[in-house]
């Protein structure tokens, strides 16, 4: 087993009475079916149905002054999202703070994770990420010594999440810039289309049942040195994609779907800076079956 401190993610409590409410009525996945010590993919939206941050939401151990959820979240974006709800809540019975200063996320994956020190969840959006627990940088050496897991750094976590086929937001994608279904938030259990209404459902909604996504992340892989997030994909002289975060000859990119395919139809090299690209596995790219939150 591996272990790492995510030092770019950070935390965000939500507590209160109206609190699973309140997050219901907010986010992309459905926070009415969330029991403690699991954990939910999910977004907030623009009401364009654009990603304005999107994160892992658990529940831990309600108090007196009611249920309690921690967002791990990028660490960038934890005060922006800390605002963006307290503007949102109203008359709501929910009490929002960024607890980022004290608390951060440690990743443990390639094995079986067990009991862990601190709020611990298995990462919903695919089963090889393994688990997660909010803790204090600190203790992340006493939690890999109980679980007997290897402490490594960030990066070879960022390989293996890219092994995943996951995208990270702010490098294979923007922020205020993408549709969950450009990011396959709909095929990593991020979207339940049927929960009801939430900020930016009925574009999210109308993408999904009629198929109109036309860009996709995608897991490429790499002949040679990586080119920087944000080189364009070339098919040609024509840009079929951008690419985002690469580690040891594999990276994500959003790419164009029919351009993509025309593409490789025509047996026309894929390039990002002059480097050979090529799509990892370019028949999900155009179209596996929806994975939808249950």
């Amino acid at each position: 087993m591996k272990a790492t401190f995510l030092d770019d993610r950070g935390v965000v409590q939500v507590s209160g009475d109206d609190a699973r409410k309140f997050l219901n009525g907010l986010f992309t996945t459905d926070v009415g079916k969330l029991h403690p010590g699991e954990a939910r993919f999910g977004a907030l939206l623009t009401p364009q149905g654009k990603i304005i941050v999107d994160f892992l939401v658990t529940q831990v151990p309600a108090t007196e002054s009611g249920e309690r959820f921690l967002l791990d979240v990028p660490r960038a974006l934890a005060q922006a999202l800390t605002d963006k709800l307290n503007i949102y809540k109203l008359r709501a019975k929910v009490a929002v703070s960024n607890l980022s200063a004290e608390l951060g996320v440690i990743a443990l994956w390639d094995g079986a994770a067990g009991e862990t020190a601190g709020p611990s969840f298995t990462d919903p959006r695919h089963a090889a990420l393994g688990a997660r627990v909010i803790a204090p940088q600190a203790g992340l050496a006493d939690i890999a010594a109980k679980v007997g897991a290897e402490i490594v750094d960030a990066a070879t976590y960022e390989a293996h999440r890219i092994e995943c086929s996951v995208p990270r937001g702010g490098l294979d994608f923007m922020y205020g810039d993408a549709f969950p279904h450009e990011t396959n938030m709909d095929r990593l259990h991020g979207v339940d289309i049927g929960k009801g209404c939430y900020v930016g459902q009925e574009v999210v909604s109308r993408m999904h049942h009629r198929g109109t996504t036309r860009t996709r992340a995608a897991k490429v892989l790499l002949d040679g040195a990586s080119p920087e997030p944000g080189t364009p994909i070339l098919a040609g002289e024509k840009t079929v994609g951008t690419m985002g975060s690469a580690v040891q000859q594999k990276g994500m990119a959003l790419v164009r779907i029919d351009r993509a395919a025309e593409a490789i139809e025509a047996g026309t090299p894929l390039t990002a800076g002059g480097l050979t690209v090529r799509i990892a596995d370019p028949e999900a790219l155009q179209g596996a079956p929806k994975q939808t939150v249950a």
